[in-house]
């Protein structure tokens, strides 16, 4: 059957405020991309306002629909296996009380906006549940969980730097009714978690958003994440992929994240666009 989920893209804040990528957009835009994704960056000063929220519906009104927030938080980040544990997310205790004010944030920007979920990387959530670290980490997810509730907002966690199985135990220990997964497939390669095809069974209806993102596993040095490709050229198996996450029941966009920048990230996402859709068919 053919399927009628959006085609969106992962975009930063910054870059709707200037020229060459917003032409870039367009191009993004001509080639079928509905919806975006922002991503507010905490660390940038004055760029995570109410007033740039409001510049950007003016600025995106009738060419593309903001349908979510990406929250990143400041301070120090290292995407890898021996610096990530002690500096990304909610996890690390000594950046916890800053980031979650620096989420609190982006949940009043999302608001503004109108949109209804914010995505965030929480961080190398503990396997084991006894952890001396684990209890503050609820503490903190449901105190962040209660605000984008008062807000109409769901808080939905960015797949990868943990297993699928700790997702949700983490989720059942929180209780929060508004927790959702950001579902991004190549991460749980890169970061060697998980199959993405077995997760969409353990992560069910409270998948929320999805990237469309490819990637391999991490090989040579493993110390390193696995390196990321343009989609339908790594290790997710996207034939096998998109047709059971839509066949799930599974009706939010597809935003398509591209890490790299300029002309050659337009191009992929186009190229992107046009394989997406001859899967959804």
């Amino acid at each position: 059957m053919a399927y009628t989920n959006s085609i969106g893209v992962v975009q930063e804040l910054r870059h709707f405020f200037n020229a060459a990528e917003t032409d870039l957009l367009d191009m993004m835009i001509d080639a079928g991309v509905e919806t975006v994704q922002v991503i507010a960056n905490t660390s940038v000063p004055g760029l995570v306002t109410e007033e740039n929220a409001e510049k950007l519906l003016r600025m995106t009104e009738g060419r593309v629909r903001i349908t979510s927030v990406w929250g990143m938080w400041s301070g120090p980040r290292k995407w890898d296996f021996i610096d990530g544990p002690s500096t990304l997310g909610l996890v690390p205790e000594a950046y916890r009380a800053g980031r979650l004010s620096d989420l609190c944030r982006c949940a009043d920007f999302a608001r503004t906006l109108g949109v209804h979920d914010m995505a965030t990387h929480v961080g190398f959530v503990p396997e084991q549940p006894c952890y001396q670290g684990y209890r503050e980490l609820v503490s903190a997810v449901r105190y962040i969980a209660e605000y984008c509730a008062e807000r109409d907002l769901y808080f939905n966690f960015e797949t990868g730097q943990e297993t699928p199985v700790t997702l949700m135990r983490l989720f059942s220990d929180v209780g929060a009714d508004n927790l959702g997964v950001n579902l991004d497939p190549a991460n749980l390669i890169l970061y060697g978690r998980g199959n993405p095809i077995d997760a969409i069974d353990i992560y069910g209806d409270k998948i929320r958003g999805a990237h469309m993102k490819d990637g391999d596993y991490p090989k040579g040095n493993f110390h390193e994440l696995g390196c990321e490709r343009v989609v339908g050229e790594g290790t997710v198996n996207y034939p096998v992929f998109l047709p059971k996450l839509l066949a799930s029941g599974y009706k939010g966009d597809l935003y398509i994240e591209r890490e790299i920048s300029g002309a050659e990230r337009a191009e992929d996402v186009k190229k992107t666009v046009k394989y997406l859709k001859s899967l959804m068919r």
